[in-house]
């Protein structure tokens, strides 16, 4: 028996205004809402009405169907705000018994390579929270931002109670070995768990999963077109335990238009698939506890990988001058934050590291540079971190100034309480 697991990735962020005020720390103040609205309905209507109606047509159809979903907090914000019908299906979606809702950061951020794991532990929390909300599930298994992954957020994440995490199937990390087997983490000394109850990790087969994702409207691929039934025959002849399948929803309707057929493709993939009696579709959580890990999957601090562009590392967001200026910022007003009380700035913080605010500033050329340049729009990377930076350094001057305040209201409770202690004994100032 080989097992399937298909999973989407559905996200979009708050993109950020052009010319921020300086000092106007504020959400209508930062973020482009008329922008944000645009693109969510666009998308809305291209893919998530379609795709999602097609998913839950399957999923009623196919008993024997199952599929997996990850939700950025930011893209239900987005649904609930601007688009009911859109939020509904990602519910209904949510809620359906042949779904499991994957947990990841609530606001897609970076948070997880801040050294302090603070911020990475909350709006994970956050993002189960929404989960149980929405979907009156319980998330056993976990994806970070972009399926960013090294050893110490394997911990941390089994720390927080998951049982599975979904990463990429990095050939520089697997070298010969096979991303269709189940591993493991690496253990952290004689005091850790024994090899088989750590947290299981579930590799991304990304040649599989890209044959969909980049290559399904290439014309110049030999493979083109792309069938559901071509598709199912190279899975039934993949070898493994385990084919793990995870793209963007996006890619159906949006990355990829109705006209392509990107569509039929998806109504006829799982007819194709169950055709073959050895392939099964099932959840994560359906197989943590049958195939047990083969080996550990050790990826060091200084080797993080992501499933982003050819290099799979954190180089899309951290491969240049300007990205590090923000990330640096960012890990700052952390630690400025820790004693302000203000939720509403916090609340605006954690918008604020959205990864994709990073991935607009990448200068990288071709290929991947074609990735960043689709999604960043027209806007230089030099105008973004311009208006990210202006963002970042009027919160931080709000955030000192809550804090001189601060500091003011204690020395006057200080006096205060000085004056009642002397007004006790009878002494005057």
């Amino acid at each position: 028996m080989t097992y399937i697991t298909l999973s989407f990735e559905v996200h979009q962020p708050f993109r950020l205004k052009k010319n921020i005020p300086l000092n106007s720390p504020d959400f209508s103040n930062f973020f482009d809402d008329q922008k944000n609205k645009e693109i969510f309905l666009r998308v809305a209507n291209k893919c998530y009405k379609k795709a999602g109606s097609i998913i839950l047509e399957l999923l009623d159809k196919y008993k024997e169907f199952k599929v997996n979903f990850s939700f950025s907090g930011t893209v239900i914000e987005q649904a609930e705000m601007y688009d009911k019908d859109t939020f509904e299906i990602f519910v209904q979606i949510m809620q359906h018994k042949q779904v499991e809702v994957l947990a990841e950061t609530y606001y897609h951020s970076l948070v997880s390579l801040f050294e302090d794991k603070e911020e990475f532990i909350e709006q994970v929390i956050e993002s189960k929270n929404l989960i149980r909300s929405l979907s009156k599930k319980e998330p056993k298994t976990f994806v970070n931002t972009e399926m960013i992954f090294n050893n110490i957020i394997a911990k941390e994440v089994e720390n927080l109670g998951f049982e599975a995490i979904v990463t990429e199937g990095a050939e520089r990390i697997l070298q010969w070995r096979s991303p269709n087997f189940v591993y493991t983490r690496i253990s952290f000394g004689e005091n850790d768990k024994p090899f088989n109850k750590r947290i299981k990790i579930f590799l991304r087969n990304y040649r599989l999963s890209d044959d969909i994702a980049f290559r399904f409207g290439s014309r110049d691929w030999s493979e083109w077109p792309l069938t559901a039934d071509k598709y199912a025959a190279w899975l039934a002849a993949t070898p493994g335990k385990i084919i793990n399948i995870y793209i963007d929803f996006e890619t159906f309707g949006e990355h990829y238009w109705e006209e392509s057929g990107i569509f039929w493709f998806l109504k006829a993939l799982p007819y194709e698939i169950l055709k073959y009696e050895h392939l099964k579709f099932v959840n994560f959580k359906d197989v943590i506890d049958k195939i047990e890990p083969i080996a550990e999957f050790d990826v060091f601090e200084f080797s993080t990988i992501s499933w982003a562009d050819v290099s799979k590392d954190v180089s899309a967001w951290l491969g240049n001058e300007l990205q590090f200026k923000i990330f640096n910022l960012l890990k700052e007003l952390k630690e400025d934050l820790k004693e302000n009380e203000n939720e509403k700035l916090k609340k605006l913080y954690k918008y604020l590291t959205q990864s994709d605010l990073l991935y607009y500033l990448s200068l990288k050329g071709y290929p991947d540079g074609a990735v960043h340049n689709y999604f960043r729009g027209h806007e230089s990377p030099f105008e973004i971190f311009s208006n990210y930076l202006t963002a970042l350094i009027s919160l931080k001057a709000e955030i000192e100034k809550e804090k001189e305040i601060a500091k003011k209201l204690r020395e006057i409770m200080e006096v205060e309480r000085i004056k009642k202690g002397l007004k006790r004994k009878g002494l005057k100032i």
